[in-house]
């Protein structure tokens, strides 16, 4: 009787999870992984960049599309597309480190990149960037 309730318990929670996990879940992509650092210049959002925001090729990730990156070390965590660019093609994405000496020791990393939250452009990448406000 107990492995059957343990049973039940575990299939409930994996079917029943999470609201977003029920719409529709998370893809994770494998992606590379660079940093930038630069002097304070309008994104292709039309903000600063600022700790949080990465670039990406907006065909593979579009402006203002809301991420969690892991595989970095010190930098996964959760990040805001807010820029794009020319080196920034496929399945790339840039981290804004504010240090030019961390952004370069940072090298190239490959790095699992979960998609939290799709974004639909420069409009909704500028109202999510809080930080910029």
């Amino acid at each position: 009787m107990p492995k059957t309730v343990l049973l039940l318990t575990l299939v409930s929670a994996i079917w029943c999870g999470p609201a977003q996990s029920q719409s529709q879940p998370a893809k994770t992509l494998i992606m590379e992984a660079t940093a930038f650092a630069r002097a304070p210049q309008a994104t292709a959002a039309g903000t600063e960049a600022h700790e949080g925001t990465v670039a990406a090729d907006p065909a593979v990730l579009p402006l203002g599309t809301r991420i969690r990156i892991t595989g970095t070390a010190s930098y996964d965590g959760n990040y805001l597309v807010t820029d794009t660019g020319a080196a920034v093609k496929g399945m790339h994405v840039d981290i804004y480190i504010p240090s030019e000496a961390e952004a370069k020791q940072f090298g190239t990393k490959r790095v699992r990149v979960q998609i939290r939250q799709m974004g639909t452009g420069k409009a909704d990448a500028r109202r999510k960037d809080t930080a910029s406000h």
